[in-house]
């Protein structure tokens, strides 16, 4: 008998020839680009209407934790996630991932306050770590090796339209009824996303077949050590969750001992990252655990400061939102652009020299974003400006995970990419925690709202220079290599915030 399973198993043992669109892939291939336009949608329109959102529902004092909420919630559902992809079929974290971003999607739409909205966010997070998760695992069980990259450099593209559409569609919408529509009208279309997707999900088969000459004994003994090791890895993601929310919670003074929570936050944290991250990623010990670390610094440079930049062009130019969501297609342009053009010649010329001028060019993006707080400067130069900001992103935000595949052995990938993502999400939670910390501070303060933006743009720049003089420990991973090219759209990133993959601000 042919069934969905079996054909899906045929495909992933390249036995079909056949291409993306054919009938037994079709399906599936629709429902991952239907739910990666979506994810998309939300993650750049929600950016830029969110100074309305906060003027609306006061509290701006929580900017940042509507994103950093999200972020320690997608780290949370990558694990669990993973957990679940491991015990069987797809299906079940699949439901679980677009139960959860709509359920917050549907809280932050009713949201009387910034707090709930908040919660919500956190929620949605856990849903938006579980969704790329279920597309990654889905395209390796059901296409060949050689559909691959062709099936991630589609998904990449779908960020294309919802970079160019996404924020303005918002920020009309806004402005003609109101912004909860934004949160609330995406339901509709998940609910028919999900449904078109949720079979194909259910005919990818629950794991890889056996290769011939498998000891059955030897899979079982594997998959039962996966199993216990992740069951060790939520407990030490729920730690680390909980010690990066104290360090954020201590910064934006949200309690009567800041320093208290912060040092607590520290001591709980800082370890439970180093269990989850191979051995010398905190102390940046050359090759891949530097590259590693490197995601970490990558992300906090840029997410710290690109989460306020409407904020920054709304309170302090006095300008609309359409200008920031201007900014924001300029950057998911030039990222998806700067990131075609590493993945053509960075087996040539070696991540190192990526990774090195993607941080400089990220410096010079964020520092320039500082002449748009001066009034003499024309506020339309943002654009421009923060496009510039991408193509940093472009070049150096895949460059890790080739370093990782190149350097870590068969049987530590498992773990260098699981550390690979973690430093992903986290370093992102913490920038714009940092910045919304900053932004409370001031408000605390009662200062104008340009020296705490001026202050998050400059710590982002001391960050990315920092992250380019790390470059130099990579050793030998920096170099080219001779071995053949691995194309980057096959390197697996997890869940965190690339702009061409899978999105994380929101």
């Amino acid at each position: 008998m042919h069934d969905g399973t079996s054909s899906a198993r045929e495909a992933a043992s390249g036995d079909d020839p056949d291409g993306l669109w054919t009938a037994g892939r079709r399906a599936l291939t629709i429902g991952l680009i239907l739910n990666v336009t979506i994810v998309a949608s939300e993650a750049l329109a929600g950016g830029t209407i969110l100074p309305v959102v906060a003027g609306d529902l006061g509290g701006i004092d929580l900017y940042g934790w509507v994103f950093s909420g999200f972020f320690l919630g997608t780290l949370l559902g990558i694990v669990v996630a993973g957990m679940l992809i491991d015990q069987g079929h797809l299906s079940r974290p699949f439901l679980m991932g677009i139960g959860l971003f709509s359920l917050g999607l549907l809280i932050g739409g009713l949201a009387p306050s910034m707090e709930v909205l908040v919660v919500g966010r956190v929620i949605q997070g856990l849903g938006a770590g579980a969704i790329p998760a279920v597309a990654y695992v889905s395209i390796a069980r059901a296409m060949p090796e050689r559909l691959r990259p062709r099936m991630f450099a589609t998904l990449s593209s779908a960020w294309i339209l919802p970079g160019v559409l996404g924020p303005n569609v918002a920020v009309a919408v806004t402005g003609l009824t109101n912004w909860r529509i934004v949160f609330l009208g995406l339901l509709p279309f998940i609910i028919v996303a999900a449904w078109l997707t949720l079979p194909a999900i259910r005919a990818v088969g629950a794991s890889h077949p056996r290769e011939a000459g498998t000891d059955p004994g030897d899979s079982e003994a594997a998959s039962a050590a996966k199993v216990a090791a992740d069951r060790r890895r939520l407990p030490l993601a729920l730690v680390l969750v909980l010690g990066a929310g104290l360090i954020v919670s201590g910064l934006s003074n949200v309690s009567p001992a800041p320093l208290v929570l912060i040092l607590v936050g520290l001591a709980i944290g800082v370890p439970a990252f180093a269990r989850l991250t191979p051995p010398g990623t905190l102390r940046a010990a050359p090759g891949l655990p530097t590259a590693i670390l490197l995601r970490g610094f990558l992300t906090f440079a840029f997410f710290c400061a690109d989460a306020y930049v409407p904020l920054a062009l709304q309170t302090v130019r006095q300008q609309s939102s359409f200008l920031g969501g201007l900014a924001y297609t300029s950057a998911t342009l030039t990222w998806a652009a700067a990131s075609w053009f590493q993945a053509q010649r960075v087996q040539r010329l070696g991540p190192g020299r990526f990774l090195a001028a993607g941080f400089a060019v990220l410096f010079v993006g964020v520092a320039a974003f500082l002449l748009v707080l001066v009034p003499e400067v024309p506020a339309e130069a943002s654009v421009v400006i923060w496009g510039v900001a991408g193509i940093g992103m472009g070049l150096a935000y895949s460059t890790p995970s080739l370093v990782v595949l190149r350097e870590a052995s068969v049987e530590e990938q498992g773990a260098a990419t699981a550390g690979l993502q973690l430093s992903d999400v986290l370093g992102a939670s913490l920038g714009t925690g940092v910045g919304g910390a900053l932004i409370a501070f001031g408000v605390r303060a009662g200062s104008p709202p340009g020296g705490p933006l001026a202050v998050t743009f400059g710590i982002s720049a001391g960050v990315a220079v920092i992250g380019l003089l790390l470059t130099r420990r990579l050793g030998r991973a920096a170099t080219a290599s001779g071995r053949p090219p691995i194309p980057l759209a096959t390197v697996p990133t997890g869940g965190g915030p690339d702009r061409g993959h899978h999105g994380g601000v929101g």
